[in-house]
């Protein structure tokens, strides 16, 4: 009679514990990467949509609204209505500041500072849009 071995060697469990633990350390920087690039697009994200709800606000009040940032959440929010979940979003990995000048011309720029992990993508470059559209750094749009 032959007796059956049910199982795994440990010499084979070994193995695959190794090849595992080798494509996790050549994945996990590609994770990583892409997490911070996605973060990066909720950032440039808020920042058009701020942009765009700036320009609305001109047109009704003869202004840019602000300066509003991240600190002040309720107050970022409700002065240019903007989307709160996605403000709380960008905000936990970015600083984003709104900073008006009076003018004349009235004039806006928006800037999101990287914090934090996020520091690592563009080489902690902030992220910014003025009133004209203009944004930077250009090779990050």
């Amino acid at each position: 009679m032959k007796s059956q071995n049910s199982g795994f060697t440990l010499i084979e469990l070994l193995i695959v514990v190794t090849v595992v633990a080798i494509l996790t350390t050549l994945a996990y920087p590609s994770y990583q990467d892409a997490i911070r690039k996605s973060n990066r697009g909720a950032a440039e994200s808020l920042l058009t949509d701020v942009a765009q709800r700036q320009q609305q606000f001109l047109l009704d009040n003869r202004g840019y609204a602000g300066p509003s940032n991240c600190t002040d959440q309720p107050a970022f929010v409700a002065t240019l209505n903007v989307n709160p979940g996605s403000v709380s979003d960008v905000c936990s990995h970015y600083d984003v500041t709104v900073t008006p000048n009076a003018g004349p011309p009235p004039s806006f720029i928006a800037t999101a500072t990287p914090k934090g992990r996020q520091q690592a993508d563009l080489g902690g470059q902030a992220l910014t849009i003025d009133n004209r559209g203009a944004k930077a750094p250009s090779g990050a749009w």
